[in-house]
């Protein structure tokens, strides 16, 4: 029996999968032109598949030999005159499992010494000994950097320039997380991007695996239902969709999460929106190998230089940068109507709870006060309490806290998600959305059946106060409330605590919103 897969390519033999083939449009005219191009997306969005998928299908047509080959072994090998001869070897290693005649004369008697030479002479002997077009398939190309990458990329452009004198290899895909413009060669001190100098300046195209589209998850998970009898409610897709905005890792780990560890294999019984929201939560708490590789990424300087103005809601983020565009290409961000932020909910859930997880293991220790059932009042959350609460805990801890958090600029917004997660622990919810030139953080705290919209906001002056309570009215109309929290952070203020810590309430077309300064 199939199964959903969640660790290496999938095989259509033993995986539930959206056929590789369908996913890109227009790969094999390219390489019937003879292009070379390049093909980039997120970690474990079904690169391999593809190339894998491609590779059998061009090895099974009567015009090409196809070769696929990974350069991740090559990740920190800079100097070429170690690094060129590696990746020669590993073409060598590759095409003795492979079908393609005269395997074994590859490379037979390559000069190593010849650094700058050898990968484009052993390719141009090989392919004058086919009778057949050679395409390879570079997988992981941008583990290369530095020294290597850049002789390499040279001697696969020659041999490119050289194809209406002596053979070489018809089309080459260089496949990784980043465009090619994108790659690093540090050749000077400082780094740089490869640019339109590039010494790849020959690509024909750069295409991007996008991520599943709603149609395709309902066509993977009919394929389990089909087998199985095994429902999918449509409530639940639609809740997959939303949460995972068809990320293909987050999709088929959800499914199996939900089969798998929620249901043990039982089959006769549905698979319901509240399955898939527990299995989201196991998820995001346990977060396995994908999860983590990407959380790893926030501390870099880099992706910090974007996530943080992210998370205030600032709109300098420069859509053009080496920064943004890195990040993007993580999968970690997205642009909507022209603003950024976290590629689905489930990515800017365990963003927060990573940034601010020693604040919410230092709020859990039982020497602090602020547990839920002190803010229950009737039924209900008291949040004029909570939040004279999280004021009075800021005053004492906020300098601390503002030198523990990776994110400085953000630790006000941190620390106070990390406050409100002990609610969430309770059994409540917090949706979060965050994104770009919002000039907010907009929260909304569910907690038994009731919602509390609020809105965090740095503010300069008292304009942004103002444009702070029309926010949060709109906020609140989303979620058809008439009581909201505004709060305000005041920043690089020499202000007193006397003047900062306040609460006062407004009215805003009929609603109350209470202002939190602090």
């Amino acid at each position: 029996m199939r199964y959903f897969n969640i660790a290496g390519p999938c095989n259509m033999e033993r995986h539930y999968m959206i056929d590789a083939f369908t996913r890109l449009k227009g790969v094999e005219q390219l390489i019937n032109e003879e292009q070379y191009f390049v093909i980039h997306s997120a970690r474990q969005s079904g690169k391999t598949t593809y190339l894998q998928d491609l590779t059998d299908r061009l090895n099974g047509g009567e015009k090409y030999y196809a070769l696929y080959c990974s350069l991740e072994n090559l990740q920190g090998v800079i100097d070429p005159e170690k690094g060129i001869p590696e990746i020669v070897k590993k073409i060598k290693t590759v095409l003795r499992f492979s079908k393609i005649p005269h395997k074994l004369e590859f490379a037979q008697d390559a000069d190593y010494s010849n650094f700058t030479e050898v990968l484009n002479t052993e390719l141009t002997l090989f392919c004058m000994l086919l009778d057949k077009s050679l395409v390879i398939f570079f997988d992981e190309a941008d583990c290369l950097s530095e020294g290597t990458l850049i002789t390499f990329l040279r001697q696969l452009r020659d041999g490119y320039n050289s194809r209406s004198i002596t053979p070489f290899v018809h089309s080459v895909a260089l496949v990784g997380m980043r465009n090619i413009r994108d790659y690093k060669a540090k050749v000077r001190p400082e780094s740089q991007g490869l640019g339109g100098a590039s010494p790849f300046n020959i690509v024909a195209k750069a295409y991007t695996l996008k991520n599943f589209t709603k149609e395709e998850i309902i066509f993977l998970y009919q394929q389990h239902t089909n087998e199985t009898g095994q429902i999918f409610e449509e409530n639940a897709i639609e809740l997959v969709w939303q949460q995972t905005q068809g990320q293909p890792w987050l999709v088929n780990a959800i499914a199996r999460e939900v089969i798998v560890e929620l249901l043990d294999s039982d089959y006769t019984k549905p698979i319901t929106s509240e399955l898939v929201g527990n299995a989201i939560q196991n998820i995001i708490i346990n977060r396995p190998t994908h999860i983590d590789s990407l959380l790893a990424r926030l501390k870099e300087e880099c992706v910090q230089a974007i996530i943080e103005p992210m998370i205030l809601g600032e709109s300098f983020i420069d859509k053009e940068s080496e920064d943004f565009l890195y990040t993007k290409d993580l999968g970690l961000i997205r642009v909507v109507n022209s603003l950024v932020e976290p590629a689905n909910p489930i990515y800017a859930e365990i963003i927060i709870r990573k940034l601010s997880s020693n604040a919410q293991e230092e709020l859990g220790n039982p020497i602090y006060p602020y547990q839920v059932p002190r803010y229950l009042k009737n039924g209900r959350i008291d949040m004029d309490y909570l939040m004279r609460d999280f004021q009075q805990f800021w005053q004492a801890n906020g300098d601390i806290w503002a030198k523990k958090i990776d994110y400085p600029e953000a630790a006000p917004h941190l620390v106070l998600m990390a406050f409100l997660q002990r609610i969430i622990n309770g059994g409540g919810q917090v949706i979060r959305e965050m994104a770009s030139g919002t000039g907010r953080l907009d929260l909304c705290l569910i907690y038994i059946g009731q919602k509390y919209p609020i809105e965090l906001k740095l503010v300069h002056s008292k304009k942004y106060l103002e444009d702070g309570l029309i926010q949060t009215a709109r906020y609140m109309d989303i979620h058809c409330c008439n009581e909201g929290w505004l709060v305000v952070f005041a920043r690089k203020t020499d202000a007193s605590w006397e003047d900062r810590l306040y609460m006062k309430k407004e009215n805003v077309d009929g609603k109350t919103i209470t202002i939190v300064g602090i």
